[in-house]
């Protein structure tokens, strides 16, 4: 009897191939997309139809599963998403933070209930279409997460918060593939996505407009504060901190005579501190909320590479203890704008070690 897997399709042609991949290995698939708004709700990801949960990413995975020959449901998610993704999002940015809604859809949303329903379904794995593979300590039995065959495309840091059970249960089919590769699969099977552009922007923010959504779905008013340096010195006035992130430029709407950046953002007096570019970097940070995979917890110092951003480069750094589901990075070369509410991820060679929010930086 063929193993049954559920696999979330996005409507795009990474999860368009590996829904193939599977059929194609023999597995029983079941392409599901979620479903995160109410029909009578006007959320940016209903207008933005490059989104990866829009209403036409809906049909265009409906295409490719009926073209492949395999079912196709779409599953209800709006409330917890609005409670876990759309609510965190807000609250961090109110808090003077920088969230990444996607690695909370990942943990809350695709890993936890989509994972939790496909299995009471009787699904044996569930599935994405993430870059990156899942390998097994066969004497161990632990479960670790690798970096894909293209450090281009790799999407580990999105996933470091998978657990053991969801690793064990997890299918990531192309992980082994280059993105051109990719494409050229769907193009070979006739799939419409084969040349969809990948999607660029959080669902459910038309624009990347970060700060409007945030005011318009706040029920908190948003309040003018002080701009001040490191000394406490007013420098001017600011529109909202929402408006602002760690290592921002541009945007201050107000002339200081030299280069001046966003060093940190205090949301108990509102403000924002501004200083030079050499004030952004630090050699420490403390994070928090901390999954760890290739080890159970951190009992002594380890060597790692960490990243501090999606977009960043792993550089080599000390992890310590720092108390319970958190931990202190010292990194051997300073970091520019650690960003609290980022991730911070950590590698051994292409092993994801583990991973947490980013609470402060020393």
């Amino acid at each position: 009897m063929s193993k049954r897997v559920m696999i979330g399709m996005s409507g795009g042609v990474d999860s368009s191939v590996a829904a193939y991949l599977l059929k194609k290995q023999g597995y029983e698939v079941i392409g599901v997309t979620m479903k995160l708004w109410q029909d009578d709700e006007e959320y940016d990801l209903i207008e933005n139809d490059g989104g990866c949960c829009s209403l036409a990413a809906v049909e265009d995975a409906r295409a490719v599963a009926d073209k492949i020959g395999i079912p196709f449901y779409v599953l209800n998610f709006k409330d917890v998403f609005k409670e876990k993704v759309i609510d965190y999002f807000i609250d961090e940015y109110l808090q003077g933070r920088t969230p990444n809604p996607c690695i909370a859809c990942n943990k809350h949303i695709k890993f936890d209930d989509l994972y939790r329903r496909a299995m009471a379904l009787g699904c044996d794995y569930v599935a994405t279409g993430h870059y990156a593979k899942i390998e097994k300590d066969e004497e161990t039995g632990r479960n670790y997460l690798i970096k894909s065959v293209t450090d281009k495309k790799d999407q580990t840091y999105a996933l470091y918060n998978l657990t053991q059970e969801q690793l064990e249960h997890t299918l990531l089919p192309i992980g082994d593939y280059e993105k051109d590769r990719v494409r050229e699969i769907a193009k070979e099977m006739g799939m419409d996505v084969h040349n969809k552009p990948d999607s660029q922007e959080i669902c459910f923010v038309k624009d990347n407009d970060y700060a409007n959504y945030v005011k318009r779905h706040s029920n908190k008013r948003i309040k003018e504060g002080n701009f001040v340096d490191t000394k406490g010195n007013i420098l001017g006035r600011h529109k909202g901190i929402i408006y602002y992130t760690i290592g921002q430029r541009k945007g201050l709407g107000i002339a200081f005579g030299k280069p001046m950046f966003v060093l940190d953002i205090n949301p108990q007096t509102n403000e924002v501190i501004l200083g030079s570019n050499d004030d952004l970097f630090n050699n420490e940070l403390i994070a928090k909320d901390v999954n760890l995979i290739t080890v159970d917890e951190i009992t002594e110092p380890i060597r790692v590479e960490a990243k501090i951003r999606y977009s960043a480069k792993p550089s080599p750094a000390t992890v310590y203890k720092n108390g319970k589901d958190s931990i202190r990075i010292v990194f051997d070369q300073p970091q520019r704008a650690i960003t609290k509410g980022q991730s911070v991820v950590m590698y051994q060679g292409d092993k994801v070690v583990g991973g947490g929010i980013i609470d402060k930086s020393l």
